[in-house]
């Protein structure tokens, strides 16, 4: 129970921090990435932010034998650049130019019903299971391989 209080906390926090910040505006986040435009450096300053809390966020977990709520820390285990993070990553840099919003502000703008909304959360979860297929048939595809040869 411990485990889904912290949870809605943390979600909680992270969307009103989205909401103060101006994050959840796709007006503004658009003004952010229009560098020889309207340029609005704000949320520059957000993310600087956001990484200082982060870092200090981890630099303290790290320290930690056991998460106070888990049973044993899960860290990232890859560290290697490799084309499905590039692609991943021009594919995100290029939905969040194009509407302004990445996940989470697209969930927090949820409770606006905009459409426009509605329609960019629905390819983003089509995406996602897109994804998850995608690569479930590879795995199945290597294990078969591996087991003919």
């Amino acid at each position: 129970m411990a485990i889904k209080i912290a949870t809605f906390l943390c979600g909680l926090l992270f969307g009103i921090g989205l909401m103060i910040s101006g994050m959840a505006q796709p007006a503004k986040v658009l003004n952010f990435l229009d560098l020889f435009g309207t340029w609005d450096a704000s949320l520059a300053f957000v993310m600087a932010a956001a990484l200082v809390v982060s870092g200090a966020g981890y630099a303290l977990a790290r320290r930690r034998a056991q998460p106070l709520l888990a049973p044993q820390s899960l860290w990232p285990s890859k560290t290697d650049i490799d084309p499905p993070l590039v692609f991943g990553s021009v594919l995100f840099g290029v939905g969040w130019g194009l509407a302004g919003l990445c996940p989470g502000p697209a969930l927090v703008n949820l409770a606006s019903l905009s459409p426009q909304v509605i329609v960019f959360v629905a390819a983003m979860a089509a995406g996602m299971i897109l994804h998850d297929w995608w690569n479930a048939q590879r795995a199945a595809k290597t294990t078969s391989a591996t087991a003919d040869g």
